[in-house]
């Protein structure tokens, strides 16, 4: 076994963070781009939260998605800040539920409406073809699964890859029939 040498912290104070480097292009891996949830722990929250624990915590996190878990902490779904917007609650209070009664449940999008990201494919894939995919779908967040072996891998944002690219990527959301129905009926 070999002893490594320490050095010591006197001179050196400057903290790193991925967005300085500029290592990274559209032709890069996918996998540059991609939150491994084998490194890092998913964000979670209980459906049964109230909606204005949640809008709370995501602002507090930073983050505009959380992964919805039941009482035995299975995946149901995916709640968004855009879930959480002001127009979607006036919608739902709107057919007589009232604010302090909303539940991440009820607003979120549930686990048989969501399409993800197989790994195998992710591998092989480069940063513009993800972008591309999500422009194409109008997501700005994708979960990446593990067909094998059954399992919620990771995520991937557009909003990482654009602070890790320095550019913007603008990606309009796609207005769902229920958007129209309720814009229309409004």
């Amino acid at each position: 076994m070999k002893t490594l040498e320490l050095k010591p912290l006197q001179s050196i104070d400057h903290l790193v963070h991925p967005e300085e480097f500029a290592d990274i292009t559209w032709d890069s891996s996918a996998l540059e781009i991609f939150t491994d949830f084998r490194f890092h722990k998913p964000l979670v929250i209980y459906q049964g939260v109230s909606v204005s624990e949640a809008d709370r915590r995501m602002r507090r996190a930073h983050v505009k998605l959380m992964l919805v878990v039941d009482a035995h902490d299975e995946f149901v779904g995916t709640i968004s800040a855009s879930d959480l917007e002001h127009q979607n609650l006036m919608s739902h209070i709107s057919r007589g539920s009232a604010r302090d009664d909303l539940r991440v449940v009820d607003l979120m999008s549930p686990r048989s409406e969501i399409q993800a990201l197989d790994f195998d494919l992710l591998a092989h894939a480069r940063i513009r073809d993800v972008v591309e995919t999500l422009k194409q779908r109008g997501q700005q967040h994708c979960l990446v699964v593990d067909s094998g072996l059954h399992h919620i891998r990771g995520l991937i944002s557009s909003s990482d890859i654009a602070r890790r690219l320095h550019m913007p990527i603008e990606i309009a959301r796609q207005n769902s029939f229920v958007d129209l129905f309720n814009a229309i009926r409004h």
